[in-house]
């Protein structure tokens, strides 16, 4: 059947089949990206897998698929190659020098440009995970290889670096700049302080930007910042298209440099410095001159930033995010002071933090021993939360709580504890009534947590009857308070992975399958009507092909 089929049919089922389409969207997931459970078969433990991780996932599955392809026979190994280097993942350092020489071979044999197989290549990705330098390889080796595959990937259009490259970044974004210039609108770059200047030269260099996510390992001393930045301080730098911007880390200094750039297409703004206090970034004046057109803004901080005065200066936003473990005044009305006036347009909230909120976890144990400091970011969470009503925010429609640790030891203890249930009642009703959605990480309602199979149901129901008269109006409010229980869209989890191997199932068939299905139909109701005769008369005789010799 390979050989009656043109190569153009069987080169689009191969792109439904690689499922690729997720990979190349422009953009960097946020903290308001769900997050997904999954049972670890190995400790038979529920984790939580970030969005990161499962587009890593995604992106070996998608690996897999092609190698299973172009490993069937020799046609369908030449009419999937280009599949093949769509998207270049690395794990291991090796992999770049073995890459490179396959595509120097592949340039060289080749008669035009199009023909090389870095010209297929889309996105480039090197994981934080990546294994330690064995046998010869040094990073001067994974410099090299790594210029070397940006010059052979002319169409470049995202490329992700989760780990520091070390000296190696100055060389590799100088090669993005001058030969994937044209279609690179993704970046990723993780980076030492002392390479900021590196950084901005770089965004100068590449006017195409849509999305940008910095993070900067280390801080810059404030007394050698001028001496690191160089020509590059105060440089006013014109990015017409970026629309994202995220930053992690010590971004103190890039947000001051910020703040002089024309960035008129920002829509997306996040900054994550985690439980860092280094230095507080001066958002209030990067947001003077850039929060007008925001509509997401994202803010990981562990110092307290001025709320009122964010919102007033983002009056477009439709999703915040805010560290509720920051303190503000209270109200008279048991509320804090988020809000100077009403935001009209935010119909989301993330919550970061909340570390002491619901008594579990480590945080549990160590506010026995200081239940002072407990008090104080337990009252915060309080009058913050208190504040995210429609008096303040006329369109809420949900709050979600960020943390992935706080719902992964929600679950280890089967939900709040002590004072932590009562709190988590208290706001689950406060946004009953108020018909705004409570949520957690995943995009499900705060309480519902996944469900082994090994559950007893039987003896539950039994405990049901026995205690029915006694509990009945009690089971009645909870059932219009909601519980903690179980999601029972997680029962019918499949264990039909190795043993090795901790995956969640593959989704249930959707549109691109089901698109697959009806392709495949057309061709053999095209085959079954074929002229042969007609066919043969009008097929132009090829070459024998080198990879069929």
């Amino acid at each position: 059947m390979a050989a009656e089929l043109p190569g153009e049919i069987w080169t689009r089922i191969f792109d439904l089949a690689a499922d690729e389409d997720l990979l190349f969207q422009p953009g960097i997931p946020t903290s308001m990206a769900e997050s997904a459970w999954y049972k670890d078969f190995i400790v038979d433990q529920w984790r939580l897998r970030s969005p990161q991780e499962a587009m890593n996932l995604l992106q070996r599955r998608s690996y897999d698929t092609k190698r299973a392809i172009i490993s069937t026979c020799r046609q369908w190994r030449k009419w999937g190659s280009e599949f093949l280097f769509r998207c270049l993942y690395f794990s291991k350092p090796a992999k770049f020098i073995l890459l490179c020489a396959i595509l120097d071979a592949s340039s060289a044999t080749t008669t035009t440009v199009t023909s090389s197989q870095g010209w297929w290549s889309r996105r480039l990705h090197i994981s934080r995970d990546y294994h330690r330098f064995t046998g010869q390889t040094t990073m001067e080796d994974v410099e090299q290889s790594l210029v070397s595959i940006i010059r052979h990937c002319p169409n470049l259009e995202m490329f992700v670096v989760e780990r520091p490259l070390g000296a190696a970044f100055g060389p590799i974004v100088d090669a993005l700049s001058r030969h994937s210039h044209r279609h690179l609108h993704t970046v990723r770059w993780n980076i030492p302080g002392e390479s900021l200047a590196k950084v901005i030269w770089a965004l100068n260099a590449l006017p195409r930007l849509m999305a940008a996510q910095i993070d900067i390992e280390t801080p810059v001393p404030i007394a050698q910042e001028i001496a690191y930045l160089g020509s590059a301080n105060e440089m006013r730098l014109k990015l017409p298209r970026l629309q994202q911007l995220s930053l992690c880390g010590y971004a103190e200094e890039f947000l001051e440099q910020a703040v002089g750039w024309e960035i008129p297409a920002l829509q997306s703004f996040s900054i994550d410095s985690g439980t860092s206090s280094h230095d507080t970034p001066d958002i209030i004046e990067f947001l003077k001159q850039h929060g007008a057109n925001l509509t997401l803004l994202d803010l990981h901080l562990s110092p307290t930033v001025d709320l009122p005065v964010v919102l007033d200066l983002c009056p477009n936003l439709s999703a915040l995010t805010f560290n509720s473990d920051w303190p503000f005044p209270a109200r008279d009305d048991g509320s804090s002071e988020l809000v100077n006036h009403p935001h009209w347009n935010i119909a989301t909230i993330g919550l970061h933090g909340l570390s002491y909120a619901f008594g579990v976890g480590y945080n549990a144990v160590r506010a026995s021993s200081q239940p002072m400091s407990a008090r104080l970011f337990t009252r915060a969470n309080d009058l913050n939360f208190a504040a995210l009503n429609r008096r303040n925010f006329p369109k809420l429609q949900r709050v979600r709580v960020l943390s992935r640790t706080v719902l992964n030891d929600l679950n280890d203890e089967n939900g709040p504890q002590g004072e932590g249930y009562q709190r988590w009642s208290k706001w689950w009703k406060a946004c009953v009534s108020a018909g705004i959605s409570l949520e957690d990480c995943t995009g499900q309602s705060l309480g519902v947590l996944p469900q082994d199979e090994s559950v007893d149901v039987e003896d539950d129901e039994e405990e049901d009857i026995d205690d029915e008269g006694e509990e009945e109006e009690e089971e009645e409010e909870e059932d219009s308070d909601g519980t903690w229980g179980t999601d029972e869209s997680d029962e019918e989890e499949e264990e039909s992975e190795e043993e090795w191997e901790s995956e969640p199932p593959l989704p249930e068939p959707n549109a691109r399958v089901m698109e697959l299905s009806r392709l495949l139909e057309e061709v053999r109701a095209m085959n079954a009507t074929r002229d042969e005769a007609l066919i043969r008369r009008i097929r132009i005789p090829r070459p024998p092909s080198p990879v069929d010799q």
